[in-house]
């Protein structure tokens, strides 16, 4: 009788030392697994930037097209004086400023741009609604819409190109869209990973990407 209690007590002393090791095993497997998951994700998130670099990149030789419309997002003032250019060759019939703050007279914009003037009257619309870049798409598929617009232009730019036909593709239901990138000297001239301002904008830039990806799916 006692061999059997021994027995018993060394059984169950063995089930005892063997649950906290099936516990670390398991711990260390999850752990694993964390980690393997996020190491994934990171390489998928660096592979992806590298992608959107390289496509900014593409978008740096512009187009010698013509549409039937041209439509300028807000931002940086290169892109409204590139877009001016385009309407006064005659590469657009109607210029939409998408995004315009509703501060901002015309009589500010004759004295800040060469040939608004001239050309505000005939074949510049000013749209004040858009506050985004999702608002400047809901804008334009509208403008595009009254004037039964199939071609547009668009002026943005190169960082915020992809961002930016993402977000009009989806609104403008078949119309066909035409890159025109505005590159900064600055941009141009400039390695992006040797300024933290130029590198912190593309990150994020990316970011806003990727979500309006998740959004057009």
């Amino acid at each position: 009788m006692l061999d059997m209690n021994w027995m018993m007590m060394g059984s169950d002393q063995q089930t005892a030392e063997a649950a906290p090791a099936r516990a670390r095993r398991g711990r260390s497997f999850l752990s694993i697994l964390v980690w393997s998951i996020a190491g994934g994700m990171a390489a998928a998130l660096i592979a992806g930037f590298a992608v959107y670099l390289n496509e900014i990149h593409s978008e740096q030789s512009r187009t010698s097209r013509s549409a039937d419309g041209i439509v300028v997002l807000t931002g940086a003032a290169q892109r409204m004086n590139d877009a001016i250019e385009l309407l006064a060759k005659k590469r657009g019939t109607r210029l939409l400023v998408s995004g315009v703050n509703p501060a901002i007279t015309n009589d500010e914009l004759n004295r800040q741009i060469p040939d608004f003037a001239r050309l505000s009257e005939c074949c510049i619309d000013l749209g004040h609604e858009a506050q985004n870049t999702l608002g400047n798409a809901v804008e334009t598929a509208a403008w595009a819409k009254k004037h039964g617009f199939k071609t547009l232009l668009i002026v943005t730019s190169a960082w915020h190109m992809p961002r930016a036909l993402v977000e009009l593709e989806r609104e403008t239901d078949g119309i066909e869209l035409i890159p025109y990138p505005v590159v900064t000297e600055r941009m141009r001239e400039q390695s992006w990973w040797t300024s933290p301002q130029v590198a912190r904008l593309l990150v994020f830039e990316y970011l806003k990407y990727l979500a309006a990806l998740v959004r057009a799916t």
